[in-house]
């Protein structure tokens, strides 16, 4: 890049660091701000960049697919579940329950 298209760049402070950090819920230290300030502003930098990209011509799109979402109407079927669970049971079915050994 060169030093014109960096006068267009905003420039971040060790305070938008660190408000960054607090927004992710990251504890950041003087010292961590300070290290982090010139790796994230490489990254609005590159970021920024994109703006220059002449997008006029390009048709907006929400996806890339072509397929349209599928949609299925809701049917309600009664099923008696229950009986269908309880006969999977190896335990003796009594009055709609499962009978289990005493355990006190």
């Amino acid at each position: 890049m060169d030093s014109n298209s960096n006068d267009n760049q905003s420039k971040l402070t060790k305070a938008d660091v660190k408000r960054i950090a607090h927004l992710a819920k990251l504890e950041m230290s003087e010292e961590d701000a300070e290290k982090f300030l010139p790796q994230l502003q490489q990254i609005v930098d590159n970021a920024k960049m994109l703006e220059e990209v002449d997008t006029s011509n390009i048709e907006p799109i929400a996806q890339i697919t072509g397929i349209d979402n599928m949609v299925y109407a809701d049917q309600i079927e009664t099923q008696n579940l229950a009986s269908l669970l309880l006969a999977q049971s190896p335990q003796t079915i009594e009055k709609g329950m499962i009978k289990v050994n005493n355990i006190l």
